[in-house]
């Protein structure tokens, strides 16, 4: 039976890419900042790529973000905050993520190592949690798939969070991840990819009509 699956599109780099994802449907734009990314932009070009996308859904990715750094993000126009971190982070920093941008706009992403517990204490401070592959060194983009089956496991025992599976999804495996995971949210980004950061429109393409069947 279809299910109806939301899409982000992550690593928008080019305003044809912006434009082609949001004809085709995606449900949120993903915008990175964090530096050492291969599709880094600058926190000017990203509210310039997200100025093309409609209110509710521009997210802005970045890493272990310091609070003065998310404060600007927070009042540059984006709706949402993706944010990447170690299990260093401790809990009083999360919980100040929270605070500035609310539960409901932060959507962590937990960076665990496949021998590390999930840390479900953070839990608290989002309502949304994406779940990517681990890979050391390398922050997001990966290109590789991960565990399904926690991500399952997770999402089974903590409803009330929205889930987002992220890590190696491409036209070739977006319909298995969803029936093995049960998943409700996408995050495709290097699957749909010529280049970091350059989006293919087949791919695109590609992803839409496999989810979305007429």
């Amino acid at each position: 039976m279809y299910r109806r699956v939301s899409i982000k599109i992550c690593g928008l780099t080019r305003e044809s890419d912006v434009d082609l994802a949001l004809s085709l449907g995606a449900d949120y734009c993903g915008f990175i900042v964090y530096p050492n990314s291969p599709r880094a932009l600058s926190l000017e070009r990203a509210r310039e790529l997200a100025s093309r996308v409609p209110e509710g859904k521009r997210v802005l990715v970045d890493v272990e973000t310091g609070t003065e750094e998310l404060e600007r993000h927070r009042d540059a126009g984006f709706d949402y905050f993706q944010i990447h971190s170690g299990l260093q982070v401790g809990l009083a920093t999360l919980a100040a993520w929270s605070g500035l941008v609310g539960s409901e706009r932060l959507w962590l992403a937990p960076r665990v190592a496949p021998e590390d517990d999930f840390p479900t204490a953070a839990l608290q401070f989002a309502e949304t949690i994406l779940v990517d592959t681990y890979v050391k060194n390398q922050v997001g983009g990966t290109g590789v798939v991960g565990d399904w089956g926690r991500f399952s496991q997770l999402s089974a025992e903590y409803p009330q969070r929205n889930w987002v599976l992220a890590g190696g999804l491409a036209p070739d495996n977006v319909l298995p991840a969803v029936s093995q995971t049960g998943a409700e949210h996408l995050d495709i980004n290097s699957g749909a990819e010529s280049a970091p950061g350059i989006k293919d429109p087949a791919k695109l393409r590609e992803v839409f009509r496999v989810l979305r069947p007429e």
